[in-house]
């Protein structure tokens, strides 16, 4: 009796101590260890795998989990640095988090890879990339209050890429970097988010780029805060949405002030829109507004149609705008091109404007603050005409989807290949954009 009884445990704990000893335990449905030297493998949702989740569970460095269309109800964390999470189909691989659930894909891990997939109906952020590790999953800034950075306990993720990405209707953030450097950010769609459809936040130096991509229908189109260059904003279609753009500092995060920012051949348009989710109504009617922002560059974009002002320079409480250059950008249609309405606590020095402007506040900014304006004090106090309240907004979920989006090239086929850092952005190289600059991925086809 007592060797029946026992005999099972013993052996289960022989084995127990075999594993531990072994380099290969894990035995997968083929037979194989999942912990033996192999080469990359591609793991295919759901022929081989019934879940996102599960496969990711399979997954080792430079491995390609590759999804086949359907709606997928889980939230997708990416915790195997290297590996490459990809769609066969844009549109149709959709991670859905049907209102309830919190995030969509979370990637906690260095040189992964997100593309080719749409993730939409999350409470909090369609994608985060964070080297925040405590506490619900890194959301950090903007879920349950402000987690000041330790940079020792917490390192930042060093190195991701999200291409290709669809973001729809989420609670917080579309796509969200934060605590997070070398990365790319690049040909992805953001809309109904109830605050800003692409994040990036408290890295310094980040060095990311931010390229190709089209936000509209957000509170704000894209948001900025002591997020530290090298960090290139490129190419970008920012329209549609309540506020264009903000880049600011902020001491409710890390690494205060921000600086170093290179904005560049963006569109920035018409962002004053009311079916956008109701939030940032102080800045509707804004496209790109800095504050507390230091030696940032924001030349060669075409930034038009804004009801209360182009481009606002201001403070961030007692943080002034210090050595912004706004040089050759297109200013059409504004209620007002530009204005320095710094506070006279914190009036700023070394901020410049050059190029054609309309009208300003005040009314002598283009000369009085001429380029390069490095030793020439800031005016302090002038304010913005008063305009009408902002309109209701609408709840992030009634947001409608947007129109399909381009695909990657081969998706279904093509190797995974590796992350690496961007490279540094020529601002000589980047023209001003064309007024219909990506028009063909807008809810608006203009």
């Amino acid at each position: 009796m007592s060797v029946s009884r026992f005999s099972r445990p013993l052996r289960f704990t022989a084995a127990l101590l075999t594993c531990l000893t072994a380099t290969a335990c894990a035995t997968g449905a083929d037979g194989r260890s999942d912990n033996a030297p192999r080469g990359p493998l591609t793991i295919r949702v759901p022929a081989e795998a019934p879940t996102i989740t599960a496969a990711l569970e399979r997954a080792r460095p430079h491995d390609l989990v590759l999804i086949s269309p359907g709606r997928y109800r889980e939230t997708v964390r990416v915790r195997t640095r290297q590996v490459t999470l990809r769609g066969t189909d844009r549109n149709r691989v959709v991670i859905d988090g049907e209102g309830r659930r919190g995030n969509g894909i979370v990637v906690t891990a260095p040189g992964v890879t997100v593309e080719n997939v749409t993730v939409r109906s999350h409470l909090q952020n369609g994608v985060l990339v964070t080297g925040l590790k405590r506490g619900d999953d890194g959301i950090g800034r903007g879920s349950d209050g402000y987690h000041r950075l330790d940079p020792v306990a917490d390192p930042p993720l060093d190195g991701f890429r999200i291409r290709y990405v669809t973001a729809a209707n989420n609670g917080l953030y579309g796509i969200y970097a934060f605590n997070a450097r070398r990365g790319t950010i690049e040909h992805n769609y953001a809309s109904g988010s109830a605050d800003s459809g692409i994040y990036v936040g408290q890295c310094k130096p980040c060095g990311i780029l931010v390229r190709d991509n089209t936000a509209e229908r957000n509170a704000v189109g894209y948001e900025n805060t002591n997020a530290s260059g090298p960090l290139w904003i490129v190419g970008n279609r920012f329209t549609g949405n309540r506020v264009g753009m903000t880049i600011g500092s902020d001491y409710l995060e890390a690494f205060t002030p921000q600086a170093g920012s290179l904005v560049v051949g963006n569109l920035i348009a018409d962002n004053a829109a009311a079916d956008t989710p109701e939030q940032a109504d102080g800045g509707y009617g804004i496209g790109l507004g800095i504050a507390g922002g230091r030696d940032n560059i924001i030349t060669r974009n075409r930034i038009t149609g804004h009801p209360r002002a182009g481009l606002v320079l201001t403070s961030a409480e007692d943080l002034p705008p210090v050595g912004n250059q706004v040089t050759a950008n297109v200013f059409a249609g504004n209620a007002l091109d530009a204005a320095h309405v710094a506070s006279p606590l914190a009036p700023g020095h070394g901020n410049c404007f050059t190029g054609p402007v309309g009208r300003t506040v005040p009314a002598d900014l283009a000369t009085a603050m001429a380029c390069p304006g490095r030793t020439t004090p800031d005016p302090g106090g002038h304010t913005l005409p008063t305009t009408p309240p902002a309109p209701p907004g609408i709840p992030f979920l009634d947001v409608p989807l947007p129109p399909a989006q381009p695909q990657l090239p081969g998706a279904a086929t093509a190797p995974a290949t590796p992350v690496t850092a961007p490279s540094p952005v020529d601002p000589a190289d980047i023209a001003v954009p064309a007024p219909t600059l990506l028009a063909d991925r807008s809810r608006d086809r203009r």
